[in-house]
Order: structure tokens, then sequence, then C-alpha cells
């Protein structure tokens, strides 16, 4: 991973994110964490990052890597692999970090960076999202953001299907 299309929000490892979200923070920028498969990608996406960026001033996005796209989502997922999709919502104007995360849930990443904001979609709420808990601790806060959960990859794909 790279930034080394200077159109496209940097696609970062852990480790250059975290050394990245530091220097923003000294510059008292608002954090804030969305994250999703982004595996067929469609205006509820959108609409959700566009819901998350308008938290703060720092939208990163964590990107499910394959190897938990397919524990998630089944066989035959994800459709595009992961330096795809990360590419394509590093290229959305409202996003300014990427970056792919291994772990089965986004707590690490959440622990990582400490975001101000955890956003997720409206298939959640507040009192549902898994790592409200975690975001607690530090002194962050979850929001709840996008639009009514009307699209989905999955119904996508029982429109092809059929």
């Amino acid at each position: 991973m790279s930034d080394s299309n200077d159109q496209f929000a940097p696609i970062l490892e852990r480790l250059r994110l975290t050394a990245r979200v530091a220097i923003e923070r000294r510059d008292n920028k608002r954090i804030v964490l969305a994250n999703g498969c982004f595996d067929l990608f469609h205006v509820g996406h959108i609409r959700y990052l566009a819901g998350a960026k308008a938290l703060g001033e720092i939208l990163i996005v964590g990107i499910n890597s394959d190897d938990q796209v397919r524990v998630q989502k089944g066989v035959g997922r994800p459709f595009m692999p992961e330096n795809e999709r990360a590419e394509i919502v590093s290229a959305l104007r409202f996003v300014d970090f990427v970056t792919i995360f291994p772990e089965p849930t986004v707590t690490e990443l959440i622990r990582a960076i400490k975001p101000d904001f955890h956003a997720k979609g409206t298939d959640y709420t507040v009192d549902s999202v898994p790592e409200r808990e975690i975001v607690k601790e530090y002194g962050g806060r979850v929001a709840i953001v996008g639009d009514p959960k009307d699209h989905s990859s999955t119904d996508l794909i029982g429109k092809l299907g059929k």
C-alpha cells in the first residue's frame, strides 16, 4: 500500500496511519473512523462516508481484508480484492486516509488511532455498536450516520442473480 497517486487519499499501513493521525491531532483536527467491506460500492456507502466526514476534519476509512470479508460474507466474496476496494474508497474527495485491517473487528484499529468519532451506519444504534465500550474508554464518541439501510451489496447481488 502506498500514497503514490496524489489524486487519491493515501492508503496507509497501520504504523504510518498512526503517525499521520498524531500529526493531525497536533493541529487540533477531529479524527473520524468509518469502516466496512465496501465490496460492491453503492449510494448507501457514499451517504455513510459523507455523513462520517461531516463529524470532523479527518476521515479515515478502514477496509476489511479479503480474508475477513470471506469470513463475514461467505464463499465467493469479496468480488474485488482489498487493494482495489481501498483504491476506490481513497478516490472519494471526502476521504483523507484509508487502511486495510486484517482483524475480525475494527477494535484494534480503534485502539491504535483513538478516533474522536467512530461512525457506523444506520443498521446500528449507538447502543448496538460492538465497539462502543472501547470508544468510551478513551473518551471518544460513537455516531450513527448515513441514510436508512435501504441499500446493500447483498441485495445487489440478489438482483443480479435474477
